[in-house]
């Protein structure tokens, strides 16, 4: 018989709040009928906590309540709750751990529709060491960020993830790490999994959120920084060729913060002044939260 190979979480240190209790590990929780399992109501989100400080959990944890509601769940905890059922987790690992918090929910119940009533809470925190600053490398994507209309894009919802990895794996099999990912009308949304920024000339672009991609809480998070401290920041329609001519270009997501693109299509770009004062504003933020 051929064993299966383990989870990527159980070979680290794991706890799970589910039925409001605190468990080892990653158990299961969904059975074959479940209209999670086969009818994909389930949404989650990402927070971190890097050596006891939580970045934006507020926010993470209000966010995850409403990508519920916009599935079509009912929230079975309140804002407030999910912080200090974060916070308790986070104090069972060690002070400096670096920590990923997921907190999720899914529909037990329901044809097609979810019943609301039957709305489970998880939360999963695990051991997630934040990603060197090494950089990654990136070409244009085939496939694009639905609209509205299309898919639930202003969920973080688990049943786009699908179509992110189908760009990933091409990616990938390009000999890149991602994609940079165009909207429905044919400007840049993202990269794959990321917000997109680029420095040009001393000022920072980034996509203005149109409806097809999430407003990323660290992507709001460094727009704030940056223009607090002086630098102008423009939200608006991006060109793909217009990431060809960028001085610099880089990524903000919860679970690596910010990396720098170092390589789109066949250019080398270098690490530049600006995300690196990004870089340094958001990590200030994350001492003093």
């Amino acid at each position: 018989m051929t064993k299966t190979p383990p989870k990527d979480t159980d070979t680290k240190l794991t706890k799970t709040y589910v039925d409001d209790v605190w468990q080892e590990g990653s158990p299961p929780v969904l059975a074959p009928n479940s209209q999670a399992m086969w009818l994909s109501t389930v949404v989650f989100d990402g927070a971190r906590a890097l050596q006891g400080h939580l970045p934006d959990l507020d926010l993470h944890s209000a966010r995850v309540n409403q990508s519920a509601i916009e599935l079509g769940m009912l929230p079975t905890k309140t804002t407030e709750e999910i912080i200090q059922i974060s916070k308790d987790g986070v104090a069972m690992f060690p002070d400096d751990a670096e920590l990923y918090i997921c907190p999720m929910y899914y529909a037990e119940d329901g044809f097609i529709t979810p019943v609301p009533e039957s709305t489970k809470f998880v939360l999963s925190i695990y051991e997630a060491p934040l990603p060197e600053p090494n950089g990654f490398r990136a070409c244009k994507s085939s496939f694009r960020r639905p609209e509205p209309d299309q898919a639930p894009t202003n969920a973080k919802a688990s049943c786009l993830y699908p179509n992110v990895a189908r760009g990933v794996s091409e990616a990938r099999e390009k000999g890149f790490d991602c994609g940079v990912v165009l909207d429905p009308y044919g400007q840049v949304a993202e990269f794959s999994y990321t917000n997109l920024f680029f420095a040009k000339d001393g000022v920072v672009h980034t996509p203005v959120t149109n409806g097809t991609f999430l407003n990323g809480v660290t992507r709001q998070r460094v727009i704030q920084l940056l223009r607090d401290n002086g630098v102008e920041v423009q939200d608006r329609k991006v060109e793909y060729e217009e990431l060809g001519e960028a001085d610099e270009l880089f990524s903000t997501g919860n679970y690596s913060k910010l990396l720098p693109c170092i390589g789109l299509d066949d250019r080398a770009i270098q690490p530049g002044p600006l995300f690196q004062k990004a870089r340094e504003l958001y990590f200030e933020f994350v001492e003093c939260s």
